[in-house]
């Protein structure tokens, strides 16, 4: 995805109508007339009433615009003090200079913890026996009674993350600290991997690998990015709702070194072994097969990042000797490792 590529809003209404009183909420308690926010983003008024009306992407983007104008408040008056116009782009800005997500989530982490005593936000180890990192983002003291601050801001890092490493970031779980609201069916085509309600905090469990994956953007995407948001954060990508996406989803919060066996996947999908390897061959593929594309497609965005070294991209990818990695490397490529990482210095 470049520049001029970013996901266009869906012209389909399929976003709940719950969200039009909820994005309000911070800038009506504040004094704002309800009916002329609405009227920015191009909704009747009369839509409030209507819970079953659905609304698009880009409506619930411009009557998030509209709500940042009337509050001069990044956090839609649902804090309380408000967050100055500009400063996620300060730090998106900031964020850009590291080399890695990981790099990325911790800058971003110094930033707003310079900045804001309402968010707390980090990386953290996760329990024990968890091979997991968790990523907080938790806001206190807010004005949200319906969560929408605490939603937008966790796929707000969520895709913006995504959006600079190039890939959809392989999140294990989602945590939201209160009860499944009445709308969180709509969690489900939001956030992706597991949801977990009532948690201690807010943010979401990474696999401790994904954080090396190089940031991919320059900065004159990240200005078109800016420019499109909230759009190109609303923007809901089509559901890949295949056996071979659901076994990847799963494997992605694995080491690529002890991924599981067919049995213990089957097992994890609610599936028999055999019924799993016949759905996988009327796909056109196995088990071996999307292990094998993991660890392939994981090696080549490591390799693209300069600071690591050809025996450290084999060992993050899986392969326990360096020969080993440089066989498969030939054998994806045609070219050795060091050779293919010249290749496209040069280009």
């Amino acid at each position: 995805m470049t520049a001029t590529d970013l996901p266009r809003p869906l012209a389909r209404a399929h976003i709940a109508n719950h969200y039009l009183r909820a994005g309000i909420s911070g800038a009506v308690r504040q004094g704002a007339d309800p009916l002329q926010l609405l009227a920015a983003a191009g909704i009747p008024a009369h839509w409030l009433d209507q819970p079953e009306r659905l609304i698009t992407e880009q409506q619930l983007s411009d009557l998030i615009k509209a709500v940042w104008r009337a509050t001069a408040d990044e956090f839609m008056g649902m804090a309380p003090s408000a967050c100055k116009r500009g400063v996620f782009s300060l730090m998106a800005e900031f964020a850009l200079g590291a080399k890695t997500l990981g790099g990325m989530l911790e800058r971003s982490a110094r930033f707003y913890t310079a900045v804001r005593d309402d968010l707390d936000i980090g990386l953290d180890l996760a329990p024990a026996q968890s091979p997991l990192v968790f990523y907080r983002l938790h806001l206190h003291r807010q004005f949200d009674p319906d969560h929408f601050l605490q939603e937008f801001i966790l796929l707000m890092w969520q895709r913006f993350a995504g959006w600079l490493v190039g890939q959809q970031i392989p999140v294990a779980a989602t945590c939201f600290g209160y009860p499944a609201p009445m709308h969180a069916a709509e969690y489900r085509v939001m956030f992706i991997g597991e949801l977990q309600h009532d948690q201690p905090r807010c943010g979401f469990y990474l696999h401790p690998r994904v954080l090396q994956l190089p940031i991919l953007r320059s900065d004159t995407e990240l200005q078109a990015f800016l420019r499109d948001c909230p759009g190109v954060i609303l923007h809901r990508p089509v559901q890949d709702n295949s056996v071979q996406n659901r076994v990847r989803l799963l494997l992605q919060h694995y080491d690529l070194r002890q991924m599981p066996e067919l049995g213990e996947i089957s097992q994890r999908l609610l599936m028999t072994p055999r019924t799993l390897r016949r759905w996988l061959q009327d796909e056109g593929t196995s088990v071996r097969q999307i292990k094998e594309s993991l660890r392939r497609e994981f090696a080549l965005r490591l390799l693209g990042n300069e600071h690591l070294s050809v025996q450290e991209v084999a060992e993050q990818s899986g392969f326990a000797e360096v020969a080993a990695f440089c066989r498969a490397f030939k054998r994806w490529t045609g070219r050795p490792p060091a050779q293919w990482r010249n290749g496209r210095r040069s280009a």
